[in-house]
């Protein structure tokens, strides 16, 4: 047929592919939230790369750098683990994140795994789905610098820096201060978690004991788990630091140490708190289940009462309806009004007995 290609015109055709898109490639300047150079407490002015930064320390032979880095991949953290010496397997875990709080020691570097928390406001313990939101900060510590890595939005580290800034007498020591100002600011974090979750929990105590309590099992059980998820945070944070306030490393010095121990004796008292927490509301489900399971016999013993109480007409006219040929009640005049009556006295007596039992 005229104006249609020939079978072999179709072959040697073929169709066009769009090529797979090319990623484009994210400086690392995108992750870095701060790069600092401190020498003796002051930091120094300007703008520094990581390269640049470490290039300044060393020859200087004095200070240490700052580097602050917020969920970078892979690719974008090799620049900064390259340049710092940084392990792999250390590098990994800071970039894939959800890790235990740990300590860890590579060669001359120390690799720290932090919890952060953040209180979830709500209206109500009874209606909140999410009461404890956590993030980490990993943190590399070398002899002249520390690297932060965040994950999370609330895991912000920009009033520590400040508050370092504005006490140069603590960065004159190393990066250590900056480790011991990270720690104590995420523990301060979970005294100020711990204090609003007991605030929730007097609340929730409250509504279990009321007359009229509408807290289900459930609801509890949530908040359970919430302070399960604070106690994964806490708990496993005591060893790190017991290692550092006595000496695990010599990246620590003495006059750190100290002020590591007092880290950890608040974390001594956030554990405490918390396990508290996770017994009052083991207490607090057992004690709803016993609510549940005593209204359930409350409910049983009235259904039971009242079928009782009912038994009493029902058998009563089961026997008139059974139609005997001889019934002299049917004849009398008074028939009625008797039977009737001794139907509603026999209800009223089994009333009375089961009332003053409390049955009703």
């Amino acid at each position: 047929m005229p104006g249609l290609p020939s079978l072999g015109g179709l072959r040697g055709r073929t169709t066009s592919r769009r090529p797979d898109p090319v990623p484009i490639p994210v400086p690392l300047s995108a992750y870095v939230v701060d790069c600092a150079v401190y020498v003796e407490g002051e930091r120094l002015p300007g703008r520094f790369t990581h390269t640049q930064a470490v290039e300044e320390v060393r020859e200087r032979g004095e200070g240490f750098v700052w580097i602050g880095l917020h969920e970078p991949d892979e690719e974008q953290i090799q620049g900064v683990a390259e340049t710092f010496g940084l392990h792999e397997l250390a590098v990994e875990d800071a970039v894939h994140a959800h890790q235990r709080p740990k300590l860890e020691r590579y060669d001359q570097t120390l690799f720290m795994v932090l919890k952060t928390v953040r209180y979830v406001e709500h209206e109500s313990p009874d209606t909140a789905n999410e009461i404890v939101e956590t993030g980490e900060i990993m943190a590399f510590l070398g002899h002249d610098f520390i690297v932060t890595v965040r994950h999370g939005n609330h895991s912000g580290l920009g009033r520590v820096r400040h508050d370092l800034e504005a006490d140069p007498e603590r960065l004159t020591v190393g990066p250590s201060a900056v480790l011991w100002a990270i720690s104590d600011h995420v523990v301060d974090n979970y005294l100020d978690v711990t204090d609003h979750i007991e605030s929730d929990l007097d609340q929730m105590e409250t509504m279990v004991f009321a007359v009229r309590s509408s807290v289900s099992a459930e609801q509890i059980y949530l908040l359970k788990r919430e302070v399960l998820e604070l106690r994964r945070a806490v708990m496993p944070l005591a060893l790190p630091l017991r290692r550092l306030a006595e000496g695990y490393t010599p990246l620590i010095p003495e006059q750190v140490r100290s002020y590591f121990r007092d880290v950890d004796d608040h974390l001594t008292e956030v554990s405490e708190r918390v396990v508290n927490f996770d017994e009052l509301l083991t207490t607090l489900v057992d004690a709803t289940l016993a609510k549940i399971t005593l209204q359930q016999n409350t409910d049983m013993r009235k259904i039971t009462s009242w079928a009782a109480i009912i038994s009493v007409p029902t058998m009563v006219v089961g026997v008139y309806g059974m139609n005997f040929e001889y019934m002299p009640e049917l004849e009398w005049k008074f028939g009625y009004p008797l039977v009737v009556s001794l139907i509603f006295g026999a209800c009223v007596i089994l009333y009375r007995i089961f009332r003053r039992n409390r049955w009703l």
